[in-house]
């Protein structure tokens, strides 16, 4: 199938670097065109503008955030200049109200659209075992399957509302969010009995908490290893403001979502910007000033 591909981050990479190898005829753009070069070594045709990978049958995007989703989509003009009828997934984190406005727009084009954001790391995603929501008509999320399928190991169907993925999604990383805090404090107050944070995460990712979120960044956190990000600290902070707001909007109260944003937030007013989001555990250990204790 001829498709483009936009958004060459980590992730978006991966995934269209597995697209090539299933044999689709691949297109891809990027805004920072140096990203595109693994993938035309691939054998990816790389374009200089979006609007021309926009050419084939379907669309993919995984762009940063809601202003580059809009940067590129809609003030870059990329919408309008798509033929109706193509299918557009968008794998993007993005706001419930941005979701909600993009189907709308898609919609009065005449473009099929398709929310589509994933789980899974860039490890993950290389190995072609994502798990990908998707929303959207039920016969489009069909059409575009075989090439869901090439980049993930599951997909899980969420209603005709694209906006019902986005949520699911904000929720879930909420819910990563939670579970590294709950070790950072956690895996601290071993230390300062002089338990390390190894031997008390094997403990617990061995018993009470033997899941895959827990297991991987217990790892991260035993290791202090941050570098280099699998989910970067702002995309972290964006993504737990993205579940206040959504739930503000609903009058939803989410009493650990804000401690999770200062966590986050004290994180980066630290200095701390290319890092994995796990870095959480050194906040909770500056706290307990555990360098102190620990000398």
């Amino acid at each position: 199938m001829k498709v483009g591909f936009i958004g060459l981050g980590a992730m978006g990479s991966a995934m269209a670097s597995n697209l090539i190898k299933a044999g689709h005829e691949v297109t891809v753009w990027n805004r920072s065109p140096g990203a595109t070069e693994p993938l035309a070594s691939l054998g990816a045709k790389v374009v200089r503008s979006a609007d021309r990978a926009a050419q084939g049958e379907v669309l993919f995007s995984m762009l940063a955030n809601d202003q580059a989703m809009r940067d590129v989509l809609l003030v870059g003009g990329l919408l309008d200049g798509m033929d109706q009828g193509t299918v557009h997934v968008n794998h993007a984190t993005i706001s419930v109200a941005l979701a909600k406005e993009l189907a709308d727009e898609h919609a009065t084009r005449g473009i099929q659209y398709v929310a589509a954001p994933v789980f899974g790391r860039p490890d993950v995603a290389a190995a072609g075992k994502l798990n990908i929501l998707a929303a959207g008509k039920p016969m489009i999320i069909e059409r575009v399957r075989p090439l869901l399928e090439a980049m993930g190991s599951r997909i899980w169907p969420l209603g005709d509302a694209p906006e019902r993925a986005n949520v699911v999604k904000i929720a879930g990383n909420f819910m990563l969010g939670a579970a590294i805090e709950s070790m950072a404090e956690a895996s601290a107050l071993a230390r300062a009995h002089g338990v390390s944070a190894g031997d008390f995460l094997e403990v617990m990712t061995g018993t009470l908490f033997a899941a895959p979120a827990y297991q991987g960044y217990a790892k991260l956190i035993a290791a202090q290893r941050y570098k280099p990000a699998g989910f970067a600290l702002p995309l972290g902070y964006k993504d737990i403001g993205l579940a206040l707001t959504a739930a503000d909007a609903l009058r939803v109260p989410l009493p650990l979502a804000g401690l999770l944003r200062d966590s986050l937030l004290e994180a980066l007013a630290a200095g701390d910007e290319d890092v994995d989001w796990s870095v959480m555990a050194e906040v909770a250990a500056r706290r307990a000033r555990l360098a102190e204790r620990e000398l």
